[in-house]
């Protein structure tokens, strides 16, 4: 597979070349030119978002196309707005394009198995970015460690809550197979401590105004809990509305991921825990040298796998790291993640 795409880029070249040299008239100035390649010289990717929605993503956008493009790779981004059967178009799109690899960030990580086959079948490489394509044999899975996610969450629930405490879990997108990773690091921890889950929850396409309907209900209900675990800093964000509305934001833990600004102000203001930072411009830079390399002939080599449901792919794992109270400054703001003037906004 590997060997084709290189014999295609080669004899595209040829063919380029080949035309160049047969072309009347050429003088000295138009042959140095010719020199510069033309933008279909051009490694070309496409990109494929889920959606915008979550703040996070548009930084993975913009350091990943800004570094394919050092690289002397053209990127096409495309973004589905949370609608899986608009991803599968885009995906057809850049297969009709005759793009060199497509990177996906799934919408629904198990309906895409069928359209990343044909662009296998097309001598397209498929990349999973951030989250796996399930049933797919993805060429490359490159994430952070999604279960360790989970495990940092829950040992921050653990070391701040009460023997017996009782949480809310509020998880992200049943169609991320990211939630299942995390959640699976989530529940060891939790399993073998003195914490209880009372009640759980899924946020279908991460609609974060599912946290703000659960804690509301949860309340109403007459449930007591200590702690509300979300899948993101997005959800975070409404659970921590409807916790402000009941004058609980000061009193019940509230964790997330992905150090969202509101979240990292909300923990320096003491109304939440904790959240996980993903330093996400490491992931899309790391990202876009490897899939250049890719397309052109370098195969990556990975210490892990990972089980789509029917094949191992490599998968390039990254550490998350827990963002507290206690190393917010020198994570966060010494990271150049955020500014410390928007952090301590409210607090100045």
């Amino acid at each position: 597979m590997a060997t084709y795409r290189v014999c295609k880029r080669v004899i595209m070249f040829l063919l380029a070349l080949t035309f160049a040299l047969l072309s009347p008239g050429c003088s000295r100035s138009n042959t140095e030119a010719q020199k510069e390649p033309s933008g279909e010289d051009k490694p070309l990717i496409g990109m494929s978002f889920d959606s915008f929605l979550i703040e996070r993503w548009q930084r993975d956008r913009d350091v990943f196309v800004s570094t394919a493009s050092e690289l002397g790779a053209e990127v096409n981004v495309q973004i589905a707005n949370g609608d899986p059967n608009e991803q599968v178009s885009q995906i057809e799109y850049f297969i009709n394009k005759g793009v060199d690899a497509i990177v996906v960030v799934a919408v629904d990580c198990y309906g895409l198995s069928d359209i990343v086959q044909k662009a296998r079948d097309a001598g397209i490489y498929v990349i999973s970015y951030d989250r796996l394509i399930m049933n797919a044999k993805s060429d490359l899975y490159i994430s952070f460690d999604n279960e360790m996610v989970g495990t940092m969450m829950a040992e921050a629930l653990v070391d701040s809550l009460p023997s017996g405490g009782r949480i809310l879990s509020i998880c992200g997108s049943p169609t991320d197979q990211n939630v299942s990773q995390a959640d699976k690091g989530f529940d060891a921890v939790i399993s073998s401590s003195s914490l209880t889950v009372i009640k759980q929850e899924y946020a279908p396409n991460w609609l974060a105004e599912t946290a703000y309907s659960v804690v509301n209900k949860a309340i109403a209900d007459g449930l007591q809990f200590d702690g509300v675990r979300c899948g993101n800093d997005d959800l975070a964000s409404q659970a921590f509305l409807a916790l402000s509305e009941h004058r609980l934001a000061s009193t019940v833990k509230l964790v997330g991921q992905d150090a969202d600004l509101a979240a990292c102000q909300r923990i320096v203001e003491d109304t939440q825990l904790m959240t996980v930072y993903k330093p996400v411009e490491k992931l899309a830079k790391e990202a876009a040298e490897i899939v250049v390399k890719m397309v052109n002939g370098e195969m990556p080599r990975t210490a892990d796998t990972i089980f789509d449901g029917v094949y191992d792919v490599p998968y390039k794992k990254l550490t998350p790291i827990m963002v507290t109270r206690d190393n917010i400054d020198e994570v966060i703001i010494d990271g150049g993640f955020h500014r410390r003037e928007q952090v301590y906004l409210n607090l100045d």
